[in-house]
């Protein structure tokens, strides 16, 4: 980013309010996450660092937590915001209006400066696979980042729904940044009990009643499958690197997202590491005559 930007809000699941400034910072650096209200305690966006899946993503390191990433992660992902500090004062990244909307106008704002070093890109190069209980999320060598999502709820404004996602900022921003997230009404009462949704409402979050909706309209009628992509991208992107590949998710979450990570990560066959130049040069290059190469985790 070429400056920082600011938010202030609540947390969605605990509603406690909460500061959030994400800044530049040098090259190598990544997305840190920084409790300014301990006295400045580090964590870095990175898969190792995942600790709970309920209901949103959560890092934590050393038992200091931040919770409810995915929106914002999902939103400096895609605009290529490969190093930043995020400054907050609790453990929640403010929810907003529930989605990436307010992240994506602040960043389209202020704009992006390159910095000097290279992007090393991770370039998937067999197909991964999972499964459970009803639920799948595979992966396959692309030459582009892609995602098709589906979802399939009982519900009369949701039911079967999918999404191809070809991802780009532009079409982020216009197609899946204003998906916001949704709940049902008769579930909210246990949640709570549970400690969760404490900061939900109809400001930022779309609520279903079991034929409708509390809210005022929907901003697209498949909003609940778009949503479902705004934090697959935001749980993606805790592998740390650029991706290049093809995403098939139906009906998964963010146990399946982060897992698929894990995963991906846990095995070097399934990817190479390389640099812009060196992707293009390899996409020219007829497939029999493709040179192996051995990944390098750098």
């Amino acid at each position: 980013m070429a400056a920082p930007i600011a938010f202030t809000g609540v947390g969605l699941h605990t509603g406690a309010p909460v500061n959030l400034r994400v800044l530049p910072a040098p090259t190598n650096t990544g997305i840190v996450f920084q409790r300014v209200d301990l006295d400045d305690f580090r964590i870095e966006a990175v898969a190792k660092n995942v600790a709970h899946v309920a209901y949103a993503t959560t890092l934590m390191k050393q038992g200091v937590l931040i919770s409810t990433v995915e929106h914002l992660l999902s939103s400096l992902y895609i605009f290529g915001i490969d190093n930043a500090l995020v400054e907050l004062d609790n453990l929640e990244v403010p929810i907003l209006d529930g989605s990436a909307l307010e992240f994506v106008r602040e960043i389209q704002r202020v704009g992006i400066d390159k910095q000097p070093a290279r992007r090393t890109y991770l370039v998937i190069r067999k197909e991964l696979h999972l499964e459970e209980r009803g639920k799948t999320i595979s992966i396959f060598p692309s030459d582009s980042f892609h995602i098709s999502y589906s979802i399939d709820f009982s519900h009369p404004l949701i039911q079967k729904q999918t999404f191809e996602f070809e991802a780009s900022p532009s079409c982020f921003a216009r197609e899946i940044a204003p998906a916001r997230t949704f709940g049902f009404l008769h579930e909210v009462e246990e949640l709570r009990k549970n400690g969760l949704v404490r900061g939900g409402s109809l400001d930022n979050a779309i609520v279903l009643t079991k034929t409708g909706i509390l809210n005022d309209i929907l901003r697209f009628r498949d909003e609940f499958v778009r949503h479902k992509i705004l934090d697959n991208i935001g749980d993606l992107s805790l592998i740390g690197r650029p991706f290049i590949g093809r995403l098939v998710a139906s009906k998964a979450g963010h146990a399946l997202h982060t897992l698929l990570v894990t995963r991906i990560l846990n095995d070097p066959s399934n990817f190479e590491l390389m640099h812009y130049n060196e992707w293009v040069s390899d996409k020219a290059e007829p497939k029999r005559e493709r040179k192996a190469r051995t990944p390098a985790l750098a």
